[in-house]
């Protein structure tokens, strides 16, 4: 059994969980431990899919005006349970936590390989969405 839960997570507690994902590829190296402090304190949707024993196994961050639209920043599920709805579930819990669909629009920045989870789920490619970014990243894997 796994629930879904609304609740903060340590910024230790997230890099750990991200050695276990894909998710990890999508931070810069830059201030990386600082930057995640940040994220897990300043998220304003924090999300957690924990199995029987506690254990983290999935984890849903959006940034929301409780109003008109989500933003999803992170969406992580641990390699050993993909494929088991629990992404899913979390988007859903993400979405009803800001307004519900009739309230709320989602949106994502999704990389190639998760655009057909995001599309399995009913979401479709924005052609409205601008990008300021000024950032040189350096990639690399959480490990």
């Amino acid at each position: 059994m796994v629930e879904i839960r609304r609740e903060r997570i340590s910024a230790e507690e997230y890099i750990d969980f991200l050695k276990r994902t894909d998710l990890g590829l999508q931070y810069p190296k830059e201030r990386f431990e600082e930057r995640i402090a940040k994220l897990v304190r300043n998220v304003s949707i924090s999300l957690t899919a924990r199995e029987d024993g506690g254990k983290l196994i999935g984890v849903c961050f959006g940034i929301t005006d409780f109003a008109y639209w989500l933003f999803l920043t992170d969406l992580g599920i641990d390699r050993a349970y993909v494929g088991q709805g629990i992404g899913r579930r979390l988007t859903e819990t993400a979405l009803l936590c800001a307004g519900g669909e009739k309230n709320i629009i989602m949106y994502t920045c999704a990389n190639e390989k998760a655009i057909p989870f995001y599309e399995k789920i009913g979401m479709t490619a924005a052609v409205d969405v601008m990008e300021y970014n000024r950032i040189e990243w350096t990639s690399f894997r959480v490990e």
